[in-house]
């Protein structure tokens, strides 16, 4: 194991483990977010949680309190010694024991370790892969030298919607005597009404509480609970109670044995289906399939490319935390410990979906088509909007729609699924925004009009082409960075990034029109995407480096000129990948990039600088950010990973040292690095604080986009990995000390176990030997023969 003085890395990355002695505690909550497509719940390593049903903003289960210094949580677990009435939690919180605790996080499961007064805890909490079902099953074992006689309690306070304080007064508890499990309802929710939570145990002397007050006590918290100085729980159930979920049961314990306890919680679609879930799911045998179920689908997921490189670090991340942290959080949960989001991003998720193609394409090809319904008959979209219902916000934003036809680039080129242009998908339709409006949240309805993808994209496409006075794109109500969203008030601001990136959409949609058979239309695309170019060329250029934008009066914005924000990293690093810059001038740009955003001394890479503050510009609510934190001047992770992307497409160097910078793993090396980061190691932080006192500490972990970003760049930018239907490329960018690395990958059910070593041949050759054949070029054909193959690719 390696990593800080207070946890580290298993070898072969695939948990994470904590050790907490009593008053010792991370400097930020450490988090596991554990998830199905439909409920979820976020773990920290003090056994704080917060579980939810479909939507982790719209129905939660338990209350999100983020609070990364109390680490507060609605639901609790104790340990209780009959006898001696000591009571303790299995997990550091409510109530910590006298000695040290250790925690796992892993993939799909968390595990809490505990040893007090000769009795050993051991508690795994994970989720069903199918069901709405979360689990935690407590191992208790007499190690005491003498027979004892113990209790065990679960706790869970009922939210059943978005806030408790408006919730708590609806909802109604019940004893089911077909499942024996504490039943909840708030009938008065409007869209998750019919839904009905339970807690359950696999024990039928247990005994219950429905009621918080009672269980707490007056004035009472859960570290020290009034029903834990009381025998047995009162069975109060019924309406108009401070409602919660408490289920205790006693049992002997001899000493040496053992005693499984599984406790579950969840919710079904409506009484019957919870009744059906909780009866299922009782029991030992029942808890080991799930988990069995949930180490299975992660071992095959993250499974699909392995790779063995010189630096562990970049093993760990690649061959599983950034793709579980893309899935788990960013697909199916959509909420972490900072943020309880539940609903989908437009642009969010369809970029995390690019990220995915190897592991579960057709999850990604059923969210582009889960993406165009949420597409407006005019080609605008949804910024963001909640399931089930489908309300959400539209605004004048200026890239959200263009990541479709870009998404839908990506996922037919890398599988050969041209039938995916030609699936039926609605439209919305709702009213208009008005000019001085920036947004409005509503419930659109359905515009009765269904037309193929391709024209879904198509008609994004064609929204995009509406230009300022340079040619640019207008920026709307913000581009990618939403926080910009007063440049263009006026509808007439210009985003100079926007070009890049619609350059680049273009150029990748060209040739999907051509393969739909539509050549006027890559023809008008081509057309298009020149006098972008020539725009941008003409009007962008600040002289060492690409501008931002121009603000609604033509002021430029990310120039030398300007007071704050001189440099933007984005418009650089775009300006590289989109291949619209010219050479030379966006060799200077990265170089610009490198001299005046890339923070060695303090290992972070910022967005822009310096942070907007006190000058008169107002570009909009990022100003609202203190100067250096987040996008104002912070390193936004999503950006400098943009960076390094750019600096691999040259063939740059530097595109290893910032991955080195912003590598998570790196920055939990050491407990001193730890007492600076503050965040957790195994996972991508959002931003990182450019300004004192807090330089170099992470924020806003697991809800990031970043996650996706950093895995493309390691396979794909860096590691020159990109399949192509039933082709893999292998273009490497290696760095100057590496011999070679190995890739496990596996291609439908084949594996393919590919070793690239460097030549030390003066000729650039490249050639592939599969199976004893010499194949030139740095193609590998994948055939599904249900066969182990072994590659050599040598590279110079």
């Amino acid at each position: 194991m390696f990593g800080n003085g207070l946890g580290g890395f298993t070898p072969d990355g695939r948990e994470y483990i904590i050790s907490t002695a009593r008053g010792q505690v991370t400097p930020a909550p450490w988090v596991n977010v554990l998830a199905n497509p439909f409920f979820g719940t976020v773990v920290s390593e003090n056994g704080s949680a917060y579980t939810w049903s479909e939507n982790a903003h719209e129905y939660r289960l338990t209350p999100w309190y983020n609070d990364p210094v109390c680490d507060a949580s609605g639901e609790a677990f104790y340990v209780r010694d009959e006898e001696r009435g000591h009571v303790w939690s299995p997990m550091p919180l409510p109530r910590r024991g006298a000695s040290p605790y250790v925690t796992r996080h892993g993939f799909g499961y968390s595990v809490f370790e505990h040893t007090e007064h000769g009795i050993g805890t051991e508690v795994w909490v994970y989720v069903a892969l199918d069901a709405a079902v979360k689990f935690a099953v407590m191992k208790v074992r007499n190690l005491s030298g003498l027979a004892r006689r113990l209790s065990v309690t679960a706790y869970a306070e009922w939210v059943l919607g978005d806030l408790r304080p408006k919730t708590a007064m609806h909802i109604v508890t019940e004893i089911n005597h077909q499942s024996g499990a504490i039943f909840a309802r708030n009938p008065y929710n409007a869209e998750f009404g019919s839904r009905t939570a339970f807690l359950n145990v696999d024990d039928a002397t247990r005994t219950l509480s429905g009621d918080r007050a009672e269980f707490l006590g007056r004035n009472g918290t859960l570290t020290c609970p009034a029903a834990l100085e009381r025998t047995r729980l009162s069975g109060r159930v019924g309406a108009g109670l401070d409602p919660c979920g408490a289920i205790q049961v006693s049992f002997d314990l001899a000493d040496g044995e053992e005693r499984e306890i599984v406790f579950t919680l969840g919710a079904g679609q409506d009484t019957e289906d919870a009744e059906n879930l909780a009866r299922r799911f009782r029991g030992p045998a029942a808890a080991r399939e799930a988990l069995e179920a949930v180490w299975q689908y992660w071992n095959q997921t993250l499974g699909t490319v392995q790779v063995e490189t010189p630096d562990p670090s970049i093993n760990i991340l690649a061959n599983g935390w950034l793709l579980y942290q893309t899935l788990v959080c960013r697909f199916w949960g959509r909420s972490g410990y900072y943020q309880s989001g539940g609903a989908f991003g437009f642009r969010d998720q369809l970029q995390d979906g690019m990220a995915l193609l190897h592991a579960v394409p057709q999850l990604v090809r059923e969210h582009l088509l889960l993406s165009a319904s949420r597409q407006f008959t005019e080609g605008d979209v949804q910024h963001w909007w909640h399931p089930i219902s489908g309300r959400g916000v539209r605004t004048h934003c200026s890239d959200d729609f263009l990541w479709l036809p870009l998404a839908v680039c990506r996922y037919i080129l890398t599988t050969g699924d041209t039938a995916v242009l030609d699936e039926p998908v609605p439209f919305l339709k709702g009213r208009l925004l008005h000019a001085e409006e920036d947004s409005y949240y509503d419930l659109p309805g359905s515009s009765g009009e269904k037309t193929s993808l391709y024209d879904h994209c198509v008609r994004a496409i064609t929204r995009g082409l509406r230009f300022g006075t340079h040619g640019l794109p207008l920026i709307g109500s913000g581009d990618w960075n939403d926080g910009m969203n007063r440049v263009g008030k006026d509808g007439k601001g210009e985003s100079v990034w926007l070009a890049f990136f619609f350059y680049d959409v273009l150029m990748r949609f060209t040739a999907i029109a051509r393969l739909h058979g539509d050549l006027p239309f890559a023809e008008h695309c081509v057309a298009e995407a020149e006098k972008l170019r020539r725009n941008t060329e003409a009007h962008g250029w600040d002289g060492a480096w690409y501008l931002r934008a121009f603000f609604d009066d033509g002021t430029p914005l990310g120039s030398a000129g300007n007071v704050e924000c001189k440099i933007d990293s984005i418009a650089q690093s775009w300006s590289v990948l989109s291949g619209a810059g010219s050479a030379t001038r966006a060799s200077m740009a990265m170089d610009a990039v490198d001299k005046f955003l890339v923070r060695r001394d303090h290992a972070l890479v910022q967005l822009l600088d310096p942070p907007f503050d006190k000058s008169d510009a107002n570009p909009g609510y990022i100003k609202g950010y203190v100067p250096g934190v987040r996008e104002n001047g912070g390193q936004y992770t999503h950006g400098a990973i943009w960076a390094a992307m750019a600096f691999a497409a040259m063939g740059d160097k530097r595109a290893w040292e910032l991955l080195s910078i912003i590598n998570p793993v790196n920055h939990g090396g050491s407990a001193e690095g730890m007492e600076t980061y503050k965040v957790e190691p195994y996972v991508v932080a959002a931003d990182v604080y450019a300004v004192p006192p807090h330089t170099g500490r992470g924020g806003w972990t697991w809800y990031t986009g970043a996650a996706g970003w950093m895995y493309r760049l390691i396979v794909e930018s860096l590691l020159g990995m990109r399949l192509e239907g039933d082709k893999l490329h292998i273009l490497p960018c290696l760095p100057v000390d590496w011999e070679g690395f190995t890739v496990h990958y596996r291609y439908r059910a084949t594996f393919y176990h590919i070793k690239i070593v460097r030549s030390n041949a003066v000729k650039d050759e490249r050639t592939v030997i599969d199976g004893g054949i010499l194949r030139q070029g740095q193609v590998i054909p994948l055939v599904d023969d249900h066969r182990e193959h072994f590659v050599d690719v040598v590279w110079n």
